[in-house]
């Protein structure tokens, strides 16, 4: 064989390689993507799940639903869970996303001892919809969807009042809910209460820079030195590139036993039953409402200023696990006058 044709003959073989094992990556590829759709499939029959006696049948008296109700014109879904359909009623305001699916994992125990309705707010999952405009989502709407809301529970299930509780990004929006119409409400309570937002950024990236350089991490000390948490919103678009990546790394953000934000907080949404793939979906489509200028509304506003009293009970739970004493948390919140306040 001339050595123009071997050549030839070796480009050919060559090539016909590279493409069966481009085929073989591809197919391969092809029949994981199957096998995930499937599984999600599987584990997404969207049903609440119900609470269950001694003898495994659901347990009398309780109530476990997934609903989605009209509230100013806009559907939003909430789940409604208690042991005792007696119990007082709780409205759970959530923060920065919706969060029941982490019960599976970290169960409150709340529902032994109240029916809590673990609203999600107009844009967010159950209530995602392509028909709202983001700009429509501005936080004097969502103090008004508290109040409706409150007023529907308020409705259903026969009681003069309700509590409120409001979880970091909520707090914001639930205490000022809280403030206008407290004779809905027998006390609000605050969960990783926010006060003014702008100066707990400067604290927090003191805290991130001091942390890093103790531990000698000279990368994200430069990355950090090089990205300042600036005076005013909006903040820089450098500083929010390291924020979270500094503040995952050290813990915040997360659970403090959580090693992985993929594995603890998205795949445990996906792997969640209560909820249908379209659901799921809708997580991803609805981060349009992660809205800059509601955010930057918020992160401006100094609420201890704004809000100076509450005329009901007020409880403040601070975590162990969070940094600092929680003394700032009580000093604000005896700033604010009426009611009473507790931390922990």
């Amino acid at each position: 064989m001339k050595p123009s044709v071997r050549s030839r003959t070796h480009d050919t073989l060559r090539k016909k390689r590279k493409e069966s094992v481009t085929l073989t990556i591809v197919a391969v590829l092809l029949a994981l993507l199957l096998v995930f759709a499937g599984v999600l499939l599987f584990v997404s029959p969207g049903t609440p799940k119900p609470f269950l006696d001694d003898s495994g049948r659901p347990l009398q008296g309780s109530i476990s639903e997934k609903i989605t109700v009209n509230i100013n014109g806009v559907g939003q879904g909430m789940f409604i869970k208690g042991k005792n359909a007696g119990k007082p009623v709780l409205l759970y305001r959530h923060g920065g996303m919706p969060d029941y699916f982490l019960t599976d994992h970290y169960p409150t125990g709340l529902d032994q001892d109240f029916i809590v309705v673990w609203w999600e707010q107009r844009g967010p999952w159950l209530s995602y919809s392509a028909n709202i405009a983001p700009e429509s989502v501005t936080a004097e709407q969502l103090v008004a969807d508290i109040v409706a809301v409150s007023n529907y529970l308020r409705a259903r299930f026969g009681r003069e009042k309700i509590y409120l509780m409001g979880h970091s990004g909520g707090t914001l929006i639930g205490i000022r809910a809280a403030a206008r119409m407290p004779a809905l409400f027998h006390a609000y309570i605050g969960v990783a209460q926010m006060s003014h937002q702008l100066e707990s950024e400067r604290l927090a990236y003191e805290f991130m820079l001091q942390r890093f350089k103790d531990s000698g991490d000279t990368r994200m000390v430069q990355q950090l030195e090089a990205a300042p948490v600036g005076e005013t919103a909006p903040l820089p678009d450098s500083y929010f590139k390291i924020r979270d990546v500094a503040m995952h790394q050290l813990g915040v953000g997360r659970t403090h036993d959580m090693t992985s934000i993929v594995t603890g907080l998205l795949l445990a949404f996906l792997l969640n039953r209560e909820y249908t793939i379209s659901e799921k979906v809708a997580m991803w489509r609805s981060k349009v409402f992660a809205d800059d200028h509601l955010w930057n509304t918020q992160l401006s506003t100094d609420r201890t200023t704004k809000v100076t009293r509450l005329d009901i009970s007020v409880y403040v739970f601070h975590c162990v696990y969070v940094r600092g004493s929680g003394e700032d948390v009580k000093d604000r919140a005896r700033g604010c006058t009426g009611g009473r306040e507790g931390s922990r």
